[in-house]
This record gives C-alpha cells, structure tokens and sequence, in this order.
C-alpha cells in the first residue's frame, strides 16, 4: 500500500484547502445559516475540482473532502462527488456518462443520495418510483437524487415540479440543507442498462461503500480541525500563568483525540486506495466507517471539551465542528450497527 497523493492529487488538494480556507470562513459560515454558499460552490466547480474527481480516484476525493471538513465548508460537495461522478462515471451507460458528467463537473447538476436502500422505495410497472425517504443530505441544493429502492437498485431521479418528487425542508445536528424526499410515481432512469440488470446489489454495494469511505473522510477532516482549533486555544488561553496546553490532562486529551484522527484518516486512505487499486474493499469502508462514528464523536467532544466556557457557544466556530462530528456519527451509523455489519460481512466470506 502506497498512500503518498500523486502529483495531481496534491495539487488538486492544495487547490481545494485554499479555496475552502479564503470562502468557508466563520463569518460566511455564519450567515449562510443552515443553507449552502453558492459562491463556494461556484468556485470550487470553476476550479475543475469536481470534474477532476473521476481522475483523482476515490483517495483524491478523501484528501479534498478532509480539507472541507477542516472548515466545515458548507457545500453538497461530497454528496454530488459520491452519488453523482463517482457513481456515473462506475455505473453508468456511455450515454449516461456522455449526458450527465458534464453538468455534474460544472456544478449545474448536483445529485444527492437517498442512501442507504430505503424499504418503502419501489418501482412501479409503469417504471416511476413511489415511496418516502425521511432524511437525504443536501437535498435542497440537488438538481437529481441517486435513490437506491428496496431491491438495491439505483435509480436518478430529476427534481422539481411536474416530477412527482417533493422535497420538504428539514433540519439536521448539521446545516447540511437537508429534506424529507416523496415519490409519487416519480420517473426515474436506472443507473446502468435501460433494462435495470446492473444497478443491482453490486452496483448498490459498491456506490455505499464508496459513500462510506468519503464521509469518513470527511470525517477526518472535521477531526483535524476540531483539534487544531483546540491546540491554538490552549497554547494561548492561560490559567494560573501558564498556559493550558502545559497540563498534563490536557496533553493526554490532546493525544487521544490526535491518535482517533490518525486512525480515521489511515483507514480511510485504505478503503480509497483499494478502490482505485481494483481491489475488495467493502470491508475495509465499514472499518473506516466505524472509527469515523465511534472515533470522530470521541474528538469532537474533545475539541469542545478543551474550549472550557467558550466551547458551549453556539457562535464559536469549535461548535460546527461538534455538529458535523455527530451528524457524520449519526449518517454512517452508531458504531455498533457497522460493527454488526462488518462482523456479518467478515462471517460471510463476501
């Protein structure tokens, strides 16, 4: 395993800690409220780091969604990344790619995921779909929405009147410009063959898995800058005349959640790496998820914890990064869930 960026990965997540760090700033944050910053967005497409993703690879994409995370940077850029490029490019037909990536690269299409497979999801025999998905991240911002049904086949479907789609607005512990997705009867193409034959259980494995990698990803990210806006406080913020970063107590919290971020960040780049390598890597996603949930709240929490007083603030900037730690921890399920998975996964033999 070979987890050093490539020459255009670097640049690529170079690029995008730049954009992040002069658009996503605390007072752009602040007044986008719980909505996404269409400038951002406009800048990061502009920048080609979209449309580069489906050369990046599923590791270029985990290195510029850490750096999303280090800002909590309010954008549907892993969704659209995840179940638009990625899952086209994968996938789709030719015609498919040829009509749809484009606009995925240029941000006029942004494709949210109603993921994982939802029960009440059903194709009809005329072909639309039917049924409720209670939460879809970044479902306001989206032109279409990847929809996995109850059999594991995916579906994208357009957004917008005459569709029978409804979106309805609701909120998340994260402003991640989230609704509650209703299908009556909604025309839908299946991604793959026109017949559906390949957006079975394969497909459907694979696009989940890839999700699960880069929200852990993300994940990290968000780690790495909880962490690092703690390390600024208590190197600065005195008690006693010292500083606080000379106690102990705090260097040991310090550390744990230093060690979580690192364990979080390598199983993500394994799961990514083997991806692009051509390799099984279901397990792996699940790993990765699972130190993203159980991990990634253990370090939010930290993060706040090392603020004292000013971490309860809702207007600090320390407390975004708690809200997206638990709603990651929340959205790639409790770590007890993804255990039970990846011990049945493991049993299996898959």
């Amino acid at each position: 395993m070979d987890f050093t960026p490539t020459e255009a990965q670097a640049e690529a997540r170079d690029l995008a800690a730049r954009i992040f760090a002069d658009l996503a700033t605390h007072e752009r944050l602040r007044a986008a409220g719980t909505g996404s910053d269409p400038e951002l967005w406009k800048a990061l497409c502009g920048a080609g780091l979209v449309a580069a993703v489906e050369e990046l690879g599923l590791l270029g994409l985990v290195l510029l969604l850490e750096e999303q995370g280090r800002t909590t940077a309010q954008v549907p850029y892993a969704a659209s990344c995840v179940y638009g490029q990625l899952a086209v490019a994968a996938h789709g037909t030719d015609e498919q790619r040829a009509r749809l990536l484009p606009g995925i690269g240029d941000g006029s299409v942004v494709v949210a995921g109603a993921f994982p497979a939802q029960q009440g999801v059903r194709p009809s025999a005329r072909g639309g779909l039917s049924g409720t998905v209670p939460v879809v991240p970044w479902l306001r911002d989206a032109t279409h929405v990847l929809v996995a049904d109850a059999g594991r086949r995916l579906w994208l479907a357009p957004l917008g009147e005459g569709t029978g789609t409804g979106v309805e607005e609701i909120e998340l512990t994260a402003p991640w410009s989230a609704g509650r997705l209703t299908l009556d009867e909604a025309p839908a193409e299946p991604l793959g063959t026109d017949t559906g034959t390949d957006t079975g259980p394969g497909a459907y494995a694979d696009v989940l898995a890839t999700a699960r990698t880069a929200f852990a990803g993300l994940q990290a990210g968000v780690c790495a800058g909880s962490l690092a806006r703690a390390v600024a406080h208590t190197n600065t913020r005195e008690q006693f005349g010292r500083p606080l970063a000379t106690r102990q107590g705090v260097q040991l919290r310090a550390a744990d959640a230093h060690m979580d971020t690192e364990a979080i960040r390598v199983t993500a780049y394994e799961a990514a790496w083997r991806r692009d390598a051509g390799l099984p890597y279901a397990t792996h996603a699940l790993t990765a998820a699972w130190w993203a949930s159980e991990a990634g709240q253990r370090v939010v929490h930290t993060g706040q914890h090392l603020h004292g007083g000013a971490g309860a603030d809702v207007d600090h900037p320390v407390h975004r990064h708690f809200l997206w730690g638990r709603q990651l921890d929340a959205y790639l399920g409790s770590g007890s869930e993804v255990l039970q998975e990846l011990g049945e996964l493991i049993a299996s033999g898959d």
